[in-house]
């Protein structure tokens, strides 16, 4: 990456930036390969670690699509197994189903409907054969106490698991089905599909480990015992293992990272947070494969007003990933995401993923329940890492007054409702957008892949003008 001009006498953020068009030879955006070269995933999209939003749901679907997401510390560790179990047990192409009995309740199917952007729920026998189908709009003119099976439809019209992705395509536009069933030789039930899932399958490849199990990623603490909690995910089948705290630069980062690195010697490490070069060397000098940047540009994080402490994050990714090539290694980007352009400044100033938390929040597959507004409007609650709410829960082992002296240093908000938008109410419907942004940014660079646009990406400075006319205008209001 290169600027069209000298460097500022000050610190840059995504909106201080644009990228330059370049000279291209590239015909089609899906000449570009997105995958991450540090090798975590297909496409360079991270979800943090953020109790709010990272679950079993959401690092299911994403992994389905190439990314990434880190089940947050504070997770139990039977949840940490189930939730990993549940991952890597899940098909890379049929989505999961979503399943009630037909003895279940209208207001059962309903409290499982929004788990899933599919909005469907396959209603299935004893023995586990689908026997109907049931939505939103079929619980119309029906109270919640009735069984599922008098309002579900039973004409369903299922597909079978060994067509291909074409085929499949085919039969759902050819029947005009939104969802179908899929059934094994004998009947049972083994996932879902839909005319957009099928062609995201055909556009995405699955982020998959050495064992073809979709992938996923946990964060360790840098407190308590960091050699066997890395230990014990490792044992689960994780092989990205996050050390997370706020300040990176400090002591206890550094020995955690070396206690992780001897629990796992072969896994991927990845360690944060920092905001300089020094930071950078010394966290992968401890052991660290990929190091995380950015202290304070995220949504829900109050570190910048509260302690006057952090640093603009493009300026501080470019920093940080130059010292991190040098050193053979890759940094992730860490927050201030508001748009799929800052995906591509990110990894313009030389990420090799982006991290993305709120703004996911708002999905159907966030880990908070859904909830309603007093006009109907569907929202999540999301909160910091560093807020009381989130303090109060890590801290739930310690005695009250060590608890009580722990919420005073908060630096984070503790409740903000995040609107589901009916046009983008899943996850995959987020990265559908993100990574066309980024596809374009590539092409408009002559970029195939992610390395390519790091030498090939030239960044102007603008005004906050400048950024404003960029904006989309929809009315002359």
């Amino acid at each position: 990456m290169r600027l069209t001009t000298d460097q500022p006498p000050y610190e840059l953020t995504y909106s201080d930036v644009f990228l330059v068009p370049q000279y291209s030879e590239i015909e089609s955006r899906l000449d570009v390969d997105l995958t991450t070269p540090d090798g975590t995933g297909t496409v360079p999209l991270v979800v943090a670690n953020m109790n709010a939003v990272a679950g079993r749901r959401m690092a299911e679907a994403t992994a389905r699509r190439g990314g990434l997401t880190v089940l947050p510390q504070d997770m139990p560790s039977d949840v940490v197994a189930r939730t990993v179990s549940f991952v890597q047990s899940a098909h890379t192409v049929f989505e999961s189903p979503l399943v009630v009995a037909p003895t279940d309740t209208v207001g059962d199917a309903l409290a499982l409907i929004h788990k899933r952007a599919h909005g469907a729920v396959v209603v299935v026998d004893e023995f586990q054969r689908p026997i109907g189908i049931f939505t939103e709009s079929d619980a119309s003119g029906l109270d919640r106490f009735t069984p599922v099976a008098a309002a579900m439809h039973r004409d369903v019209v299922t597909v079978p698991f060994d067509a291909s992705v074409e085929n499949l395509f085919q039969e759902l536009h050819h029947q005009r089905l939104s969802v179908a069933p899929v059934i094994d030789d004998e009947g049972h039930l083994v996932g879902i599909v839909t005319p957009t899932g099928l062609v995201r399958t055909s556009l995405y490849r699955p982020n998959v480990d050495s064992a073809g199990r979709l992938r996923v990623a946990a964060a360790v603490g840098v407190n308590g015992d960091v050699a066997g909690r890395t230990a014990e995910l490792v044992g689960l089948g994780v092989g990205v293992i996050v050390v997370d705290t706020a300040h990176g630069h400090q002591k206890k980062m550094l020995d955690a990272v070396r206690a992780a690195r001897a629990a796992a010697p072969s896994a991927t490490l990845v360690a944060g947070n920092v905001v300089t070069s020094e930071a950078t060397r010394a966290i992968i000098d401890a052991g660290a494969n990929v190091v995380k940047v950015g202290v304070g540009p995220g949504a829900m994080c109050t570190t910048r007003v509260m302690t006057g402490v952090g640093r603009p994050q493009f300026s501080a990714v470019v920093e940080c990933a130059a010292a991190a090539r040098e050193a053979g290694a890759f940094v992730w980007a860490d927050g201030g995401v508001r748009h799929p352009r800052d995906v591509a400044l990110a990894l313009a100033a030389g990420a090799s993923s982006v991290m993305l938390g709120s703004l996911l929040a708002g999905t159907y597959e966030s880990a908070t329940d859904l909830l309603f507004d007093a006009t109907g409007r569907a929202y999540k609650e999301n909160y910091g890492m560093a807020s009381r709410r989130a303090v109060a829960g890590r801290t739930r082992a310690d005695k009250a007054m060590d608890q009580a002296r722990k919420q005073l240093f908060e630096e984070g908000i503790s409740s903000s409702r995040y609107y589901v938008d009916p046009s983008r109410p899943g996850v995959e419907d987020l990265m559908d957008q993100i990574v066309a942004g980024v596809r374009s940014a590539f092409t408009y660079a002559g970029a195939r892949s992610v390395m390519e646009f790091w030498d090939r990406a030239v960044v102007g400075v603008q005004s906050a003008a400048g950024y404003s006319e960029g904006l989309p205008r929809p009315t002359n209001e």
